[in-house]
């Protein structure tokens, strides 16, 4: 009889360890940004402007952010020498913000990237980097470039 009972529970552990896997299967992805990709219209002033892209990804409560300007440097840029931080307005007030010095080589001439971006978000925040104020400042070679969002994320505001 003992041996019987070690069966049904056996069995019993091996389905409910199948039922688990099968929930985990067609749970939601943990930490989903949406929408992951948006646009906004920047200005940069003596350096120019218009049409950004804005990709986003988060893991947990860390997020990052990359864009991409339609802003050109007018002259080559080394690998991860642009310092940049991207201050986003949140949902209900506040801000968040995103900084690192990583870019990729550009040439002269060339639409400038930066990120990603690191920022810590948390669970339900709606971000965009349209406000007042600079949302996005870079530093190259010593020389402060100020951004101003001037309109809103498309499609929307990334939501964490």
């Amino acid at each position: 009889m003992r041996g019987s009972n070690r069966g049904r529970l056996g069995v019993g552990a091996v389905l409910a360890g199948a039922l688990a896997v099968t929930g985990l299967a067609f749970a939601p992805a943990v930490g989903a940004v949406t929408p992951g990709t948006a646009t906004a219209t920047y200005d940069c002033g003596i350096w120019g402007g218009g049409l950004a892209t804005l990709q986003a990804t988060q893991s947990g409560t860390a997020a990052t952010i990359t864009l991409t300007s339609a802003v050109k440097t007018p002259v080559a840029v080394g690998a991860d020498t642009i310092n940049a931080q991207l201050t986003m307005a949140k949902g209900g007030g506040g801000t968040r913000l995103f900084s690192g010095q990583k870019n990729p080589a550009l040439a002269a001439n060339q639409s400038v990237t930066i990120g990603p971006m690191n920022g810590t978000v948390a669970a339900g925040d709606s971000l965009n980097s349209y406000f007042a104020g600079v949302a996005l400042k870079m530093t190259i070679f010593g020389v402060t470039v100020n951004c101003d969002a001037v309109t809103s994320q498309s499609p929307g505001p990334f939501v964490f």
